[in-house]
């Protein structure tokens, strides 16, 4: 990073360098050498001081009065410093041609050239020279403002971006830490329940269990994780939940019989389908999920169908909902514009249906 901040320094000052180069050539040094006069020495001291003013004069604005001044809405104060800047050029430019004897070096040039047709007085020369250096001042004070406006403008909203883009990662970031756990005290729960039921049975849980954990621990650091994956731990969660159900519960998952992976984010369905565990299911009642997950081109669905049993739970956090509040938040953050999420609750039919549609292009 810090090579590439000063490769990017040395690339913006031989840019610089040759600008000034160009500008001075053509402005300073080309104009003289169309008059088809013998130019005396002292015009070319006379334009290399003035140019070198004009540069003085550029990066004085750029680097002290327009941050200092006019970027902290101290407009009065600027446009005055500008105007003392410009009449300071225009006065070091007299003196330095009053110095040099510029003026009438020139007319003595112009009349060994033949009929003075730009021949011009002493008087003549100082408005001339007045003007063309005014102009010029303002048209490089005014460059110098302009880009040096653009530059703050883009550092302030690059310095915005790249704060925005640390706060939505480190909202993602809490926000996952808070799904991880949330799923692995409910599936401890369930573990719980099933060693004072079946001890073979809770050894397979928990068998299945470390491999799970392996996924999120390991396989889910990074941003996104691949489908196939994220659809193998979701088959993983439903053996896992399946071990404690009675035959009065129907489970029912498909997928893709040929899928195209593809990259999304890690444990974006967990939430859902846990949810559907969580109260679609009962130990003496019929009651069944229907989980599917589908693919078309560069559109997820995943289709949550169970039914709603009302009886009292003994989970701790029921209620409470911090997986799916997360999970919309995450979705909100991850797939802005991308996505969209249906969830009916027929109370009459004692159904519950969530329905999520990412578009991974």
């Amino acid at each position: 990073m810090i090579v590439t901040k000063s490769k990017s320094k040395l690339f913006t000052i031989i840019i610089h360098i040759l600008i000034w180069a160009v500008f001075g050539m053509l402005l300073f040094f080309f104009t003289p050498l169309s008059w088809n006069i013998t130019v005396p020495y002292q015009l070319w001291i006379k334009q290399s001081i003035a140019i070198g003013m004009l540069v003085v004069a550029y990066y004085l604005n750029s680097f002290i009065l327009v941050p200092r001044f006019l970027l902290k809405n101290r407009t009065a104060i600027y446009m005055v410093s500008i105007i003392i800047v410009a009449t300071v050029i225009v006065a070091l430019s007299r003196y330095v041609d009053e110095w040099l004897n510029l003026p009438q070096l020139l007319d003595e040039a112009f009349h060994k050239s033949g009929p003075p047709k730009r021949h011009r007085g002493h008087h003549d020369w100082d408005i001339a020279t007045m003007a063309a250096l005014l102009g010029t001042s303002a048209l490089v004070l005014g460059i110098s403002t302009s880009i040096t406006a653009i530059e703050k403008w883009q550092y302030d909203k690059q310095l915005h971006q790249e704060m925005e883009q640390d706060r939505v990662s480190s909202e993602l970031s809490f926000l996952k830490a808070q799904i991880n756990p949330h799923f692995f005290f409910n599936t401890l729960n369930n573990i719980y329940a099933l060693t004072l039921i079946n001890g073979d049975t809770s050894r397979k849980a928990i068998h299945q269990l470390s491999r799970m954990m392996r996924y999120v621990l390991y396989d889910t650091q990074n941003s996104t994780t691949q489908l196939s994956q994220e659809i193998a731990f979701i088959k993983d969660y439903i053996s896992l939940m399946q071990l404690r159900l009675t035959d009065v519960v129907k489970i029912e998952f498909t997928s893709p019989d040929v899928l195209k992976d593809t990259a999304l984010a890690p444990m974006i369905f967990l939430p859902f389908v846990e949810n559907a565990f969580k109260h679609g299911v009962s130990a003496t009642q019929p009651s069944s999920i229907n989980i599917s997950v589908s693919q078309k081109d560069n559109q997820l669905e995943l289709s949550v169908v169970n039914t709603i049993i009302k009886e009292q739970s003994n989970n701790l956090e029921e209620g409470s909902g911090i997986g799916l509040n997360n999970t919309r938040r995450r979705l909100d953050l991850l797939y802005p514009g991308k996505y969209t999420l249906a969830i009916n609750e027929d109370t009459a039919g004692s159904i519950y249906s969530v329905y999520l549609t990412l578009d991974l292009s």
